[in-house]
C-alpha cells in the first residue's frame, strides 16, 4: 500500500538494503518493510554453487579431446560481487533486474577453461586421458591463486574432472591400439602358460627319472650290502675251513708224531726184547734142548703141559708101538683145555 512492501529472505541469501546509495541494513536472512519507491535491494546467495561444465581442447599432439566436469565455488565477499555484478532485485522483489547472476557460473567456466587448455598443452593423448585428477589438482591450485577470482570475491571449494575422451575416430584407434596390445598379451599368457605347462611336464619328468636312478642306486646299494655280506660270510666259512684245515693237519702231524713214538717205542721194545733174548740165548748157549724145555715148562699151565707130552709122543711115534687113551683120561684133558 502506497509502495510499502514487506519482505523476506533465507538464511543463505545475503541482503544489502540501500537507500539513496547507501547502506541501511544488511545481513543473511533478513526480513523488512521497505519503500519500494526509495530502496533498492540487493540479494547475493552466499550458498555453494554447482556449475558444470563441458568443452573440447586440444594435446600437445594435435589431438582433440573432450574435457568434463565440475567446479564448486561460493561467494565470501558480497559487496566485491555487487560492485562488479548487479544483484538487484526487480520492484516486485521477484527476480533480479538483470542477468549478471546468471554469468557468474559461466565467468568461473572460462577460467576453468583457459587453465585447462594451458595444462593440456603439455600433455600428449594418451597421458592427458590418463591424468584426470593431476589436471583437477592443477587447475584447482592455479584458480585459487587467480586474480579475477579475488576481485569477484569467491572461494573455490572443489573441482573434479569427470572424464577426459578423444573423439570417435580417435577413440576407435585407440581402441584398437589397446585391443592388439590385450590381444598380444594374452597370446603372450597362452605362450607364458603353455612354456609352464612343459616346464611342470619337464620337472615332472626330471623328478621321475630322478626317482627311478634314486631307486636303481638304492637296488645297487642293497646288492653291494648283499654282496659284502655273502662275501664276509664266504670269508669267515674260507677262515673256518683254513682253521679246521690247520686243525686237521696239526692234528695229522701230531698222530704222525704220535705214530712215529709209537713206532720209535716198538722199536726201542722190540729191541729190548731182541737183546733180552740174544742175552737169553747168549746165556743158554751149549745147554741142553731137554734141559731148556723143561725150564721152559716151568709155570705152565696143565693144557699146555699135556700139549708139550702130546708134541713129544709125536716126535717118538715111531719108537711107540701102540698107544691107548681111556676116554676118562681124554675127558679131563678136555676139562682141562676148557
Amino acid at each position: 500500500m502506497f509502495g510499502y512492501r514487506f519482505i523476506k529472505f533465507q538464511p543463505s541469501e545475503y541482503v544489502l538494503k540501500y537507500r539513496n546509495g547507501k547502506i541501511v541494513k544488511e545481513g543473511p536472512g533478513l526480513s523488512f518493510f521497505y519503500y519500494a519507491p526509495t530502496t533498492s535491494i540487493v540479494v547475493v546467495p552466499v550458498g555453494s554453487v554447482d556449475a558444470p561444465f563441458i568443452f573440447e581442447e586440444v594435446t600437445s599432439d594435435f589431438q582433440t579431446v573432450t574435457v568434463q566436469g565440475q567446479i564448486t565455488f561460493r561467494i565470501v565477499d558480497q559487496k566485491k560481487m555487487v560492485e562488479l555484478l548487479n544483484y538487484t532485485l526487480d520492484i516486485k522483489g521477484k527476480g533480479y533486474v538483470s542477468d549478471d547472476p546468471q554469468k557468474l557460473s559461466q565467468r568461473v567456466i572460462n577460467i576453468v577453461r583457459v587453465l585447462t587448455k594451458k595444462n593440456l598443452e603439455s600433455l600428449q593423448l594418451k597421458d592427458a586421458i590418463k591424468s584426470s585428477e593431476v589436471l583437477a589438482m592443477g587447475i584447482l591450485n592455479a584458480i585459487r591463486q587467480y586474480e579475477e577470482i579475488d576481485w569477484l570475491g569467491i572461494e573455490i571449494l572443489g573441482l573434479s574432472i569427470l572424464a577426459i575422451f578423444p573423439n570417435k575416430e580417435t577413440a576407435r584407434a585407440l581402441e584398437a591400439q589397446a585391443r592388439e596390445q590385450i590381444l598380444k598379451k594374452a597370446d603372450e599368457a597362452i605362450y607364458e602358460r603353455r612354456n609352464a605347462s612343459i616346464d611342470q611336464e619337464r620337472r615332472v619328468k626330471e623328478n621321475e627319472f630322478n626317482t627311478e636312478i634314486a631307486i636303481e642306486n638304492k637296488k645297487k646299494q642293497v646288492r653291494e650290502t648283499q654282496l659284502e655280506a655273502e662275501r664276509a660270510v664266504q670269508q669267515k666259512q674260507n677262515e673256518l675251513k683254513d682253521e679246521q684245515l690247520n686243525f686237521e693237519t696239526s692234528l695229522e702231524e701230531k698222530r704222525k708224531a704220535l705214530i712215529e713214538l709209537t713206532v720209535q717205542n716198538s722199536k726201542a721194545k722190540a729191541d729190548a726184547k731182541a737183546y733180552e733174548l740174544s742175552a737169553i740165548m747168549k746165556a743158554l748157549e751149549g745147554t741142553d734142548s731137554n734141559v731148556i724145555q723143561s725150564l721152559a715148562s716151568i709155570g705152565m699151565q696143565p693144557n699146555k703141559l699135556i700139549a708139550l707130552a702130546f708134541q713129544g709122543l709125536a716126535d717118538k711115534a715111531e719108537k711107540i708101538g701102540q698107544l691107548n687113551i681111556s676116554p676118562d683120561l681124554l675127558q679131563e684133558l678136555t676139562k682141562g683145555s676148557k
